[in-house]
Order: C-alpha cells, then structure tokens, then sequence
C-alpha cells in the first residue's frame, strides 16, 4: 500500500498513524537515490511537449520554461538548468501569469489545469517510465506486502483542484498502482483499507536504502 503524507510532519507522527511503514522522501531534499524521483532532478534528455527537438534536464525546467507572464514569454535556457536551484519564475519579477504555451514555438496558451494534464502530468510519466524504471519496480513490488509512505511537501492528489500545487507523489502513487491520471482504475476507501500489509523491521531506513538505492 502506498499513502502521501506531509515532509512537514513529524516522522513520530506519521509512523503513529502507519506503524512499521517504509517512509520515503521523494522531495528534492531527499538524501538517498529517491531523490531522482524528484521534479527537479536533473535527469537530462526530457523531451519538451509540443517541441520538436527540444529536451530539457528535469519536469520543473519544462513546466517553468513553458508558462508564459504578461512580461515575459516562454524561457527555453531554464531547459539546461542542473542545479534543482533557480528554476521558479514568480509573479513578482514577471508579472500575472497568462497560462503555458503549448509547446515552444506554440500559439495556444493552456490553462492552468489543461497545462497540468497536456504538460507536467505526461512529461512527469515520461521520466517515471525512462529515468527511474528500476526505483519505481522496486517500490511497485514492495508496496505489494509493505505500507510505503511518500513524504511530499504537497499532498494535493487532485488534478482538477487549481487551489493547490499538484503532489508530485500522489503522480508516483498513480503510476505505481495504475490509477488515474495515469490509469483507469480507481480504488476506494475499503479498497485501500483491506490492501495487504507487512511488518518490517525497525531499521526502517535500511529497508528504505536496500528498496530504492541503485
């Protein structure tokens, strides 16, 4: 079984509510290989959506470089950033947010929702499927007999909720299970209440690194 928690929480916490649970950091301050899984980790060779001979270092590069500000346009040199540092583009320097342009050399401009599912949504299963195959396997088979955690500073699994930044996790969770966005199937409350579970060992980091670690 997979579930998102919040990084902000107290590990104590989260394990009172999922004792013997595998947490795993899959944020950008991860200290172990999770951190590939990690938006702004700079896998190299992303493709751009709708742009034909563009790549991009990582899912944060392409979705910043894409939106469009009333006072600025696309920015395709946030493509080759590989530092996970200085890749948002905020309303304060650029000015209100006009939407993401649909590709490089598009003329249409998505909302933020359409942007989610025609860019980041695709682009982020691109790189779990041909970046981090092995780590995602890894988790698939382990989440089958163990109650893995994704400690995410987002934990908003709702694409149509614009209100709050899409959890990157809730996007592992969904490729790993084969739900929605990334399936049809869609597992309820008693569903997931009844999904088999194991006890580990108290080293629960040991068991973090021998799962994830290439």
């Amino acid at each position: 079984m997979i579930v998102i928690e919040s990084k902000r929480k107290k590990p104590a916490t989260i394990l009172k509510k999922y004792p013997d649970a595998i947490l795993a950091d899959v944020t950008s301050g991860a200290k172990d290989d999770l951190v590939k899984l990690s938006p702004f980790y700079p896998h190299g060779g992303i493709p751009v959506p709708f742009s034909e001979g563009y790549t991009a270092t990582c899912v944060e590069a392409i979705w910043q470089g894409l939106k469009v500000f009333e006072g600025a346009d696309v920015d395709t040199s946030l493509f080759q950033n590989d530092t996970m540092k200085g890749l948002k583009r905020t309303v304060r320097r650029f000015g209100k947010p006009l939407g993401h342009r649909r590709g490089v050399n598009g003329t249409d401009l998505l909302g933020y929702i359409e942007a989610r599912k025609q860019i980041y949504i695709p682009t982020y299963r691109w790189v779990l499927g041909n970046k981090v195959a092995s780590i995602i396997e890894r988790m698939r088979e382990a989440s089958r007999t163990k109650t893995i955690v994704l400690l995410d500073y987002d934990t908003n699994a709702d694409v149509e909720n614009a209100k709050k930044p899409l959890s990157h996790a809730s996007l592992i969770k969904a490729y790993v299970e084969g739900i929605y966005p990334y399936g049809e199937k869609k597992l309820d409350a008693t569903e997931e209440a009844s999904a088999p579970t194991k006890k580990s060992t108290k080293k629960g980091n040991n068991i973090q690194l021998e799962l994830f670690n290439e």
